[in-house]
């Protein structure tokens, strides 16, 4: 019989990891709740050096970057990140809280797959994250 545990990394191992960066505790805890009861594997960054950091450390499948963090922001976060071949392809959602006319086509062509505004849609979120991740 398997420990509970070891059960719970085994899981783990097999879900789609997801990486979430944002600055506010709470933006990240309700973007972590709503994915881990879809079944991912949610891995938290509290800012832009530390959202690189643990990119380059898990390879997670898929990104979520507030765009207005301290230090380095969600735009020098995936502009260190696509250097890499590693994260060329990976999909990458823009997260932000100041949605301004035109905020949405400058995240697509600063390499973002995806844009969500805050307040976040929950239906929102997970559409987006399913699709990216199909």
């Amino acid at each position: 019989m398997i420990p509970e545990a070891a059960a719970t990394t085994e899981i783990r191992s097999k879900l789609r990891r997801v990486l979430v960066a944002d600055d506010k505790a709470g933006g990240r805890e309700l973007v972590r709740t709503v994915l881990e009861n879809e079944m991912y594997d949610v891995l938290e960054a509290r800012d832009g050096i530390e959202a690189i950091d643990m990119a380059h450390l898990h390879v997670p499948d898929l990104i979520i970057l507030d765009l207005h963090m301290p230090g380095v922001d969600g735009f020098g976060v995936i502009q260190e990140l696509r250097q890499h071949s590693a994260f060329a392809e990976t999909p990458i959602i823009a997260l932000t809280a100041s949605a301004m006319r035109g905020d949405r086509q400058r995240a697509l062509e600063a390499g973002f797959t995806g844009y969500i505004s805050k307040p976040v849609s929950l239906k929102e979120l997970r559409a987006e994250v399913r699709r990216l991740l199909a």
